[in-house]
Order: C-alpha cells, then sequence, then structure tokens
C-alpha cells in the first residue's frame, strides 16, 4: 500500500497546500503580455497610435488634439470652479451682512425694552413680580436668552431645527496639469517630436509605421530608451544623444544647437495596468473563505 501524500489526500478537516493552490489562496502572479504595455508611438490619452505628436518637459508624448482638448476642458473646469467660488464669498457676504442687521436691531429691541419695558404690569405688590420671578431689565434678559437658545438649538428630530452641513468650495487653482504625470503644465511648455521613418520598407498602412534612430538607423522600440531634442523635436536613441549630442551640443539632423537640459527622455510604457521595466509582473491577493467561489477565479495549477 502506497504512502499518502498530501497530494491525494483529501479528507482532512483543513485545506492542504496543495488544495489552497488549486482554489487560488494567496498572492497570484502573472507575467504582463505585450497587449498590456503601452508602445512608444501610442498617445497616453487615447492610446492609439499618435497623430501629430507632443511632449511635455517630463517626456510624456500625446497627441496634438487630445492634449489641447484636454487642456481646454481643465481651463473650463477651472472657469467653473472659480465662478462657484466667488457665488459662495458673495453668499457669505451677504450673510455676514444680514446677520449684523439683526444683531443691531436686536440690541436696539433689547435697549428699548430696558428704558420703556421696566415698569411692572401689576399695580398689586403680589404680584409686582412675574412667573419668572424677574422683573425689569432681568425679564428682558431671560427672555432674550431663551430665544437664543431656541434659535441655535440644534434637535435633528424637528424639521425647522435640523441642522445643515455647510458645502464650502476651496479655492482653486489656476494652473492646469498633465495628465499623466500630475505636474503644472502649460501650452508654450509642450514641443512637437518628429520621429524618422522607416523608408527601405513599404508598409501597407499608417498604422505599420516604423521608426528608426536617424543616427545609428536602429530600429525603435519599446526596449530602447528615447531622447527628444526640446529645441527642434528630433527623437533619437539613448546610446546617440550621450555619445554625440551631449558632446557635440548640436542636433545631429538639422545642426541646431542645443543644451544638456534641451534633451528630455521620452516615457514609454504603463497604461495604468502595468508598468515597463524591470518588475513586469502583475501581482493580486486571494483571500479563500467559505462560499467565495475563487476556485473558478483561475484554472488548477499542473504540477
Amino acid at each position: 500500500m502506497p504512502q499518502r501524500h498530501s497530494k491525494n489526500n483529501n479528507d482532512l478537516a483543513f485545506f492542504t497546500y496543495d488544495e489552497k493552490r488549486k482554489l487560488g489562496y494567496g498572492t497570484q502572479k502573472e507575467r504582463l503580455g505585450k497587449d498590456s504595455i503601452k508602445p512608444f508611438d501610442a498617445c497616453c490619452l487615447c492610446l492609439k497610435p499618435f497623430i501629430d505628436p507632443m511632449s511635455c518637459q517630463k517626456g510624456h508624448v500625446f497627441c496634438k488634439e487630445c492634449i489641447l482638448e484636454c487642456l481646454l476642458a481643465q481651463k473650463k473646469d477651472i472657469q467653473r470652479k472659480l465662478a462657484a467660488h466667488a457665488a459662495q464669498q458673495k453668499q457669505e457676504k451677504e450673510e455676514e451682512e444680514e446677520r449684523l442687521i439683526l444683531e443691531k436691531a436686536r440690541e436696539l429691541d433689547a435697549f428699548d425694552q430696558q428704558n420703556h419695558g421696566a415698569l411692572p404690569q401689576y399695580n398689586d405688590k403680589n404680584h409686582s413680580r412675574d412667573k419668572n420671578g424677574f422683573h425689569g431689565a432681568n425679564s428682558v434678559k431671560v427672555t432674550s436668552f431663551e430665544e437664543e437658545a431656541l434659535r441655535t438649538m440644534k434637535a435633528f428630530w424637528l424639521p425647522s431645527a435640523t441642522p445643515e452641513a455647510p458645502v464650502k468650495v476651496d479655492t482653486p487653482s489656476n494652473s492646469t496639469f498633465c495628465p499623466e504625470g500630475k505636474e503644472k503644465l502649460k501650452l508654450k511648455t509642450l514641443f512637437p517630436i518628429y520621429f524618422t521613418e522607416d523608408e527601405s520598407e513599404q508598409k501597407k498602412s499608417n498604422l505599420d509605421k516604423t521608426y528608426i534612430c536617424p543616427s545609428c538607423k536602429v530600429t525603435l522600440t519599446n526596449t530602447l530608451s528615447l531622447v527628444a531634442v526640446s529645441s527642434c523635436g528630433h527623437v533619437f536613441c539613448k546610446k546617440c544623444a550621450d555619445r554625440f549630442m551631449a558632446v557635440d551640443k548640436v542636433c545631429l539632423v538639422c545642426d541646431k544647437p542645443c543644451r544638456e537640459r534641451n534633451l528630455v527622455t521620452l516615457e514609454k510604457g504603463g497604461t495604468g495596468f502595468a508598468g515597463h521595466g524591470d518588475h513586469l509582473e502583475a501581482t493580486d491577493f486571494k483571500h479563500l473563505g467559505s462560499g467565495s467561489g475563487l476556485g473558478l477565479v483561475r484554472p488548477a495549477a499542473k504540477t
């Protein structure tokens, strides 16, 4: 009789390690494929091959139409928030003026009662005091205190005294931000970039364009780090940029002078679901519980 192992022993009161693996318990890891990584020639907003590409100073590439629509939408949102903030300030100012007017009127009424309403209501000595045991200015004080207490009482069960939570609009920022890097972005800081197409191969459509480095003629892919010159917009591989342009201070295509600060490294890969780099692996923790049905999430691991 062979010894029973944990893989075929399923009559225990607890789950074995192999049973937990088959049910998808623990941290599941999966290598990301090409479909999960944004190519270098895709817009960061529409995720399609860019048209008239433009880049910010951080290296995020957008279609010209996409980034202009994004900045215009942000401008409209800022105008809406500014209008709401101005309306709120105007309302607060009106409420403050109304409060001051009511407070002044209340003080005048109290002063008038203290000077003209201090006489007792009855001439009889037994009825010289009111029902609260006070007379004159004291009765005015007690009455005003009760009115103030009723006015400020926060009784949630009374519709007339239900407290309201004021919604305050903070002062909005007048700056527009990059939709990818969340840093401040202005239209004048964007610059167009130009890729060199591979003319040796005839492609059938515009979606199958192949770009090369104008210096070393290497085909540009996601495996290469790309550098754009902000002064002229030409794109090179990082090796050529560090070897030639960083030393000669001139563009290799148009011979336009450039400085080291004009060399912008283009960002590539990563769409929110995955990132490009050494860690191209997605992890997700699965908790095993009664009735969770996690056994149907992933197929059983083959051993």
